[in-house]
């Protein structure tokens, strides 16, 4: 990377910087998801490498404004995970997954106190360009986690996964007959019930 954004390196990789890259490495991970569930040893082996170059791509842009370099962003996720598995590298007894879990939250919560990444709510810490359904289905993880939402929706009938999952696919044909996007409509919900679930958590911590 060093030689190819050099003056004598490649036009492309030159004018690139981190919000040019930002994309790409959303791509690359939606392929490599393609080559694991088509169980392609050959296909996941170099949708790696894409990956990897995608980490290691903005490394040298950094070091070049003097901000970080590949070796501090390896060492700090070492450190990371060391600090985080202290049922491993410590003293700690967490010995199920659901511990593990709570002490992880604990950990990461206790890192970014008192930082400018500091998460003082329960709802904090979900990334803003996750595709909408993802992002509504960590948001509904986090408030239930929080007590913040009821286990299930009032006045729900009961489905099956494929009867769910036929509504689903009905509801988005449906929006897109209406010139609606099913993808901007839910984020736009979900943007509506994360407001409601943190004015309830900041006042009264009661469930909606």
């Amino acid at each position: 990377m060093a030689k190819l954004r050099s003056p004598h390196g490649c036009p492309w990789d030159r004018e690139q910087d981190h919000m040019s890259l930002r994309f790409h490495a959303v791509e690359e991970v939606y392929e490599l998801m393609d080559a694991i569930e088509a169980g392609d040893d050959h296909e996941m082996l170099e949708e790696l490498g894409d990956l990897l170059l995608k980490v290691v791509f903005p490394c040298p842009l950094a070091r070049e404004r003097g901000a970080f370099d590949f070796d501090q962003v390896a060492r700090h996720i070492v450190e990371k995970l060391i600090r985080r598995h202290p049922h491993v590298f410590g003293e700690s007894e967490a010995k199920t997954v659901d511990a593990v879990w709570a002490q992880w939250e604990q950990i990461k919560k206790a890192e970014k106190h008192g930082t400018k990444h500091a998460r003082p709510s329960a709802l904090d810490g979900i990334p803003k360009h996750l595709p909408a359904l993802l992002r509504a289905e960590k948001l509904v993880r986090k408030a239930r986690k929080a007590k913040l939402l009821n286990s299930t929706p009032a006045a729900s009938k009961p489905r099956s996964a494929a009867v769910l999952a036929k509504q689903l696919f009905d509801l988005t044909a449906f929006a897109q007959q209406k010139g609606w996007s099913a993808e901007e409509l839910l984020r736009t919900e979900t943007k509506r019930r994360e407001q409601a679930l943190r004015k309830r958590e900041q006042t009264s911590g009661k469930r909606l």
